[in-house]
């Protein structure tokens, strides 16, 4: 086999919180290892998050570059910093995330497709919504190497938490560019 050919299908590694050049870069379709600092919240942790920021108020971390992993993982078993991890459902967050865009939210993991609205926002602000496999949730959860609560404890799994990973499997489903994989047709 060739050497080239073998090292083009390897998946791109790249590391967050995400600069707008990385996110300009990246297309629907590229599979991709993201490593770095990244945040869970889902639908309560949202809905707290922008009513703190209508109130004038910082949200729990800072959103500049920041990618949030739409999950809620279960409690961590002995000498794993978390539980099983996977994605939930990304529609959910839809009402609330042109605002978190606005403020400086780089990138998305979840699963499914987005508004029109969303994707529209995600290009307007140069993001990117990454996909994530469902079901493996016990094999993503060896990508978390720390984990830490952040914000809002009382929700349980639901918890915004501060992520330290390597190499969560992830494609590109929006671009910043406007392009929607869902959107494109099925190969074949």
């Amino acid at each position: 086999m060739n050497f080239n050919v073998l090292m083009e299908n390897l998946p791109r590694r790249i590391a967050a919180p995400l600069a707008p050049e990385i996110c300009e870069d990246l297309k629907v379709g590229d599979r991709l290892l993201i490593g770095g600092v990244v945040y869970t919240a889902r639908d309560a942790a949202h809905q707290r998050i922008a009513a703190a920021l209508a109130r004038g108020d910082d949200p729990p971390f800072d959103l500049d570059g920041a990618v949030i992993f739409y999950a809620g993982p279960s409690p961590a078993p002995p000498g794993r910093p978390i539980g099983a991890i996977g994605p939930t459902t990304s529609y959910r967050m839809d009402p609330f995330t042109p605002l978190l865009l606005e403020r400086g939210l780089r990138g998305m993991i979840g699963k499914g497709r987005r508004s029109e609205d969303v994707v529209r926002a995600i290009a307007r602000h140069r993001a990117v919504y990454f996909g994530a496999i469902g079901g493996i949730a016990a094999l993503m959860a060896k990508c978390v190497q720390r984990a830490e609560i952040v914000a809002y404890e009382d929700l349980g799994p639901e918890a915004v938490r501060r992520l330290e990973i390597v190499d969560l499997p992830v494609v590109v489903v929006n671009d910043a560019r406007g392009g929607d994989l869902f959107a494109r047709p099925a190969d074949g």
